[in-house]
């Protein structure tokens, strides 16, 4: 048996499924982007730099789009002509932190600076392990519940078609395994974050106490090919650079 000839022609019949597999993939699940996203179009970076005199942009300039109360299950969208509610929000996700937060009173007023925080869930402010926090502790918010003291949550900064400024969707520490989740069978397929169009949706529900609560839930629509997927990588690191780090910070602590 000729075992050159054989591992050969494995070697192209395994090409060949794998041009199969991904041309089903964005067949199916994910379609190819017809992009129409105008911040990858035109020079959407000199028009921030030029409007905002070359100064860092500020998050409190940002449209915020908070976890809905209650059994709600759509989202409140700033927009021109005041909000509106939607059932889903789709776009790219450019960026993500993770910041966690832990305030002296267990339901502090929104705005309100918390006494720890952490941009990552790993350090605290002052250096300390995060993991290593009493506070970290499931059951360290009343004793009553599961809850941890110190408040995780995901901040997305979130690309839509129509618009070059990415908004800031709050994900809660409930939905947080879930994002996680996402982006684990991203991984999976070699795909980055910034590399599909991600659409997020609410599903009601309701904890332990019979409390209704929402839980988003995530989906990737569409592929960005391989070039539309360098420009947004290209993109989102540009634009992350004109966000002041400090105003990072500064934002995500805050309660609400």
């Amino acid at each position: 048996m000729n075992t050159e000839n054989l591992k050969s022609k494995l070697d192209v019949k395994i090409k060949d499924i794998s041009k199969e597999e991904r041309s089903i993939m964005q067949e199916t699940a994910m379609t190819k982007l017809d992009t129409n996203y105008v911040a990858l179009k035109n020079n959407a970076l000199d028009i921030i730099k030029d409007n905002m005199k070359n100064q860092p942009l500020s998050l409190q300039l940002f449209d915020i789009i908070k976890s809905p109360s209650g059994s709600s299950t759509s989202f409140t969208i700033p927009s021109f002509s005041g909000e509106t509610m939607e059932k889903s929000i789709t776009g790219i996700i450019l960026d993500y932190t993770t910041p966690r937060a832990y305030w002296e009173t267990p339901d502090p007023v929104e705005g309100t600076p918390p006494a720890c925080f952490s941009p990552d869930s790993l350090v605290s402010h002052d250096g300390k392990v995060c993991a290593k926090c009493t506070f970290n502790d499931f059951g360290s918010k009343d004793g009553e519940t599961n809850a941890k003291a110190c408040k995780e949550s995901v901040v997305l900064f979130m690309l839509r078609p129509d618009n070059i400024m990415p908004i800031l969707v709050r994900i809660p520490v409930s939905s947080k395994r879930i994002f996680q989740r996402y982006m684990t069978r991203l991984i999976g397929k070699m795909i980055p974050v910034s590399g599909v169009v991600t659409k997020i949706s609410l599903e009601k529900t309701t904890n332990k106490s019979g409390q209704p609560y929402a839980l988003y839930n995530f989906e990737a629509v569409e592929v960005l090919s391989e070039e539309e997927a360098e420009n947004v990588r290209n993109f989102g690191k540009k634009f992350m650079e004109l966000v002041n780090a400090s105003d990072v910070n500064s934002e995500i602590q805050k309660a609400g």
